[in-house]
């Protein structure tokens, strides 16, 4: 199930934002950031530092109350756009990176998550906010085996 099309009583279960939770700036701001993130993102990997990429997204800080779906919403809508305007092809590993990054920015718990199926093969990276997809297809955890979720 996509968060983004889920019905809001969907959200209950364990708190996922900081109390202190700023919401998302307006969509200029937001795409500026997803732009700059995907240049980030796409250094790191571009020099093999995939180290730090991962550490940069597991030591993000956690979230600690309540979702707020549209402000999820606007953040994958964002990254949308960054991508448009983006020179190079986007690699769902940077893709992935970046929007957990900027969900976790705005107290949103998102987690990275790796998979890949064995026959053929293929690795896949996606985000995840309560178990729900966002910004990829709903049933992309049902193609994969989870490797790891940071």
């Amino acid at each position: 199930m996509s968060l983004l099309n889920s019905r809001p009583h969907s959200l209950s279960g364990p708190p996922m934002v900081d109390r202190a939770a700023r919401h998302a700036p307006p969509m200029p701001v937001l795409v500026f950031k997803a732009y700059l993130l995907l240049v980030l993102f796409d250094v790191l990997l571009m020099r093999g530092d995939f180290l730090k990429l991962y550490q940069k997204i597991r030591d993000a800080a956690h979230a600690r109350t309540a979702i707020r779906p549209e402000d999820i919403l606007r953040v994958s809508r964002a990254f949308d756009l960054a991508s448009i305007c983006y020179w190079k092809q986007i690699l769902c590993l940077q893709r992935s990176a970046a929007i957990a990054c900027l969900l976790k920015q705005y107290g949103i718990r998102a987690e990275l998550v790796i998979g890949a199926q064995a026959f053929p093969f293929k690795a896949h990276a996606w985000v995840e906010v309560a178990g729900c997809v966002v910004g990829d297809k709903p049933y992309t955890h049902e193609m994969y085996q989870v490797l790891d979720r940071c």
